[in-house]
């Protein structure tokens, strides 16, 4: 039998790592840990590792986006303004992370990452969409919309 069934998904908590089983289709910003009590909702891009990573992935059936970038990188830092504009709009619906390239290389090797900054797209447990370089904040927003048919 499968942990989820089409009216549920699992979130994992990415302040203490529990999976929490949520009703689908409602607002995430009410949702919070049933571990740590911490909100579930990314109402700002929230920085993981690749152990976190590796969880979201083994784990989490939710929809969240992914910034793989570096401290150096220019364009990511020209993103990141849109990317944060992009988590506050869409903190009931998709969960925002951010993923330091630099510090967590064999993750970035792993998701097959050319160059930075480089969104991901995960939907149901499967990547859904990759997008490699920085995007404007238009841009972002109708990836976003579009990779998980939203209209807001």
């Amino acid at each position: 039998m499968s942990e989820t069934s089409v009216d549920t998904q699992m979130l994992v908590c990415v302040h203490c790592g529990a999976a929490n089983r949520v009703s689908a289709g409602k607002p995430l910003t009410g949702g919070r840990c049933g571990k740590c009590k911490a909100g579930l909702a990314t109402p700002q891009p929230v920085d993981i590792d690749e152990k976190m990573l590796a969880r979201l992935q083994a784990r989490d059936t939710g929809a969240y986006v992914l910034d793989v970038w570096a401290p150096w990188c220019g364009p990511c830092r020209m993103m990141a303004p849109a990317y944060a504009e992009a988590a506050s709009r869409f903190a009931g619906q998709v969960r925002f992370f951010k993923l330091n390239s630099d510090q967590n290389q064999s993750a970035s090797a792993g998701l097959g990452i050319r160059g930075i900054p480089t969104l991901i797209a995960w939907n149901g447990a499967k990547k859904i969409a990759q997008q490699p370089g920085a995007q404007t904040r238009d841009g972002l927003i109708n990836w976003v919309k579009s990779n998980f048919r939203l209209s807001a």
